[in-house]
């Protein structure tokens, strides 16, 4: 136990439980995102590839001044799960295991998938929680049945349970697909509420949240990788406190709402004024044949259309940000398979109103970028999980940085901002460990 100047007032701070034994990673959706992970975390512990991408295996964090040089790895920092500790399971809607899935995927290429293959084969998916309705471009040939969608929980459940005979902490992360926009109803407003719903079939709940009910129930951590309304519900929040069960979501950030997150900060600290943001992407692979159903469309673009909003502040600019005209498009286009291409054009304007354009074209890899991601929110949920301060509060706002849309507590904007964003992971790591916060400020050097 150590302590920290808290208001003038010493606080104890007792620091997160070590990482012991095997960590199980449930993963709901074995699709491409899912396998460029499991396959990257093996080929790093062969030794055959760096984990590029990744804050918790190659990220540093800065302790004390600049001149102290001190900016240990944050996986000796911090007492993160080793990756040789990891061991994966999932569901799928197919019956493909992880080397047959990623092989379709066709995101890593065919040697690095043969190195792998022994290791990948035995990855087999369980059946998995799908409704058509909800992501109408998807035909699921490996699917549970059950009664009602109660009947379908208490699967989930007890395939948690089954799982966590054979690990020592489990965490749960959607790699699944996007499903079509929801709003909150009243069946989401409660845990009685909701498991109401379940027995009722309610319309209002998609599957995704029946995973997240039945992660939550089990007390194991939940990430959404996806822009669906998942743990961003009163019922799921209750549920993530009352089981210290953390939580995050939603949405991945990796290619066209990660640019924006770092060009948009950079035109507001210059107070420059932005007239139109136009975004359009073409992608092949099967989030982009899910996404060319309107419905599906409808939540990613509520996802990726929130964080100009939240980054300029238009009321508090109006003369810059005022009247934005910004739209997003995406388009399914298979030749280019995972593969994105993300295209920007931000008119923007200067010094007495004079008018400016900035082009960006990123030709990304969609699951390339995605995939350190989803180890670093798994990783850093088993930390909360396993840290006194943490686990029970429910949403873990600090893991904004990987989100497109953060979740934050009712009535709390979200901080979209890469940068602040970055800071406050970092402050969060050295507040659990009762490290000194840094604030840049800086007037020390030149007492």
């Amino acid at each position: 136990m150590s302590s920290t100047e808290q208001s003038g007032q010493k606080t104890a701070i007792v620091k997160p439980e070590p990482a012991k034994g095997k960590l199980g990673v449930m993963v709901v959706g074995l699709g491409a995102v899912a396998t460029t992970m499991i396959a990257g975390v093996e080929a790093v512990r062969r030794g055959l590839a760096k984990p590029i991408g990744s804050l918790t295996q190659m990220g540093t964090v800065r302790l004390g001044k600049r001149t102290d040089n001190n900016s240990p790895l944050v996986k000796e920092f911090v007492p993160i799960a080793d990756l040789n500790d990891i061991v994966f399971t999932g569901w799928d809607i197919f019956e493909d295991n992880v080397y047959e899935s990623a092989a379709h995927a066709k995101v890593l290429d065919k040697e690095t998938l043969e190195q792998l293959k022994p290791y990948l084969e035995t990855i087999k998916p369980l059946p998995a929680v799908f409704d058509q309705f909800y992501v109408k471009r998807l035909h699921g040939t490996h699917v549970k049945k059950g009664k009602n969608k109660r009947d379908l929980a208490e699967q989930v459940r007890a395939d948690i349970k089954a799982f966590m005979k054979t690990v020592d902490r489990v965490v749960m992360i959607w790699c699944g697909s996007t499903e079509i926009f929801l709003e909150p109803s009243a069946v989401h407003q409660s845990i009685e509420a909701f498991e109401k719903g379940l027995e009722a079939n309610d319309p209002g709940i998609a599957p995704s949240q029946i995973y997240a009910y039945a992660a939550l129930t089990e007390g194991v951590p939940f990430a959404n990788g996806a822009p669906n309304l998942t743990v961003d519900l009163p019922a799921m929040i209750e549920l993530s406190k009352k089981n210290a069960a953390p939580i995050c979501g939603k949405d991945f950030k990796t290619g066209q709402t990660f640019m924006k997150t770092v060009l948009a900060p950079a035109f507001k600290a210059r107070l420059l004024g932005v007239s139109g943001w136009y975004s359009t992407n073409i992608l092949g692979n099967r989030d982009g044949e899910v996404l060319d159903d309107p419905e599906s469309f409808k939540t990613k673009e509520e996802s990726k259309l929130g964080s100009l909003d939240y980054i300029f502040q238009p009321e508090l600019y109006p003369d810059l940000y005022a009247n934005i005209f910004h739209k997003v498009r995406i388009n399914y286009y298979p030749p280019r398979g995972d593969n994105k291409e993300g295209w920007d054009n931000i008119d923007i304007f200067g010094w007495l109103g004079y008018p400016m354009q900035i082009k960006v074209d990123f030709l990304c890899r969609d699951s390339i970028l995605a995939a350190p991601i989803a180890l670093d929110l798994v990783l850093f949920l088993d930390l909360a999980k396993r840290t006194p301060s943490l686990k029970s509060i429910g949403i873990q706002e600090w893991l904004s940085f990987y989100l497109k849309s953060p979740q934050t507590r009712e009535g709390l904007y979200p901080e979209h901002d890469l940068f602040i964003q970055s800071m406050k992971l970092k402050n969060t790591l050295r507040h659990i460990m009762g490290a000194d916060l840094i604030t840049h400020l800086g007037l020390e050097y030149y007492d």
